[in-house]
């Protein structure tokens, strides 16, 4: 079937379309993390705020987010979003059609899912560094901000990044689900070239290589980035192997 569609040259025809959809789908993917962890950060924060207001929103975010699908929140952004904007505009006195685009619906669905998770997988990790190092560094004379991005933020980053990375993989594959308000990522391109082509197999089976190489390329880089953030622990665990072996 595959060498059927090569030799009547179809498969150079709709390549490009494949390939503009994995990029879309690599676009959508990089948007929705930076989206997510940042969302991921405040919502970790929230929940283990003593401010009480700020801690029920924390709750009330994630428990939102797990208790709704993705595609429904897709929905619900693509959708609520047109009818607010509408309303917003007639305010104005402008009454046209506003519509947000798909790319957007799905950078901001896909990254409230993604941020509900991560909100978890940074609490964890907030929680694992000790508190010890907080007061020293605050009897120090450090900022609560610098006390932050200098002692926290590169442990917790360490901690949560095989959670992350799991989450990225799995963003990853959800960006399938915008395909159903427009967006022409790698499964929509997909669809679109197995109705002219009417062959479902051959580029269904081929855009699942596409993915399963998307998957394969993100994790070596996810992996990369975990061996570097635990270069500094190596020499201290040989310092203790060594002493103990002294």
């Amino acid at each position: 079937m595959i060498s059927e569609v090569i030799a009547d040259g179809l498969f150079e025809g709709f390549t490009g379309q494949l390939l503009a959809g994995t990029v879309m789908t690599v676009k959508v993917t990089l948007a929705a993390t930076f989206v997510g962890i940042c969302l991921g950060l405040l919502g970790a924060s929230a929940r283990m705020s003593k401010f009480k207001p700020a801690k029920y929103a924390g709750d009330a975010y994630v428990g939102f987010i797990r208790g709704i699908p993705e595609l429904l929140i897709i929905f619900l952004i693509y959708f609520g979003s047109t009818r607010l904007l509408m309303t917003i505009a007639s305010w104005f006195g402008y009454n046209e059609y506003i519509e947000l685009s798909p790319f957007i619906a799905g950078v901001i669905a896909l990254g409230l899912t993604f941020g509900g998770y991560a909100t978890e997988v940074f609490r964890g990790a907030f929680l694992a560094v000790h508190p010890g190092q907080k007061e020293a560094a605050s009897a120090l004379g450090m900022s609560k901000l610098r006390i932050f991005f200098r002692i926290q933020l590169p442990q917790v980053w360490r901690i949560a990044l095989p959670g992350l990375g799991n989450l990225i993989l799995v963003l990853m594959k959800d960006t399938a689900l915008i395909s159903v308000i427009g967006l022409e990522e790698l499964t929509r391109k997909t669809q679109m070239v197995v109705t002219a082509t009417r062959e479902p197999f051959t580029w269904y089976f081929t855009a699942a290589v596409m993915y399963l190489s998307l998957t394969v390329v993100t994790t070596l880089i996810l992996r990369y980035f975990e061996n570097r953030s635990r270069r500094h622990e190596r020499p201290v665990a040989r310092t203790m192997k060594a002493a103990g072996g002294a």
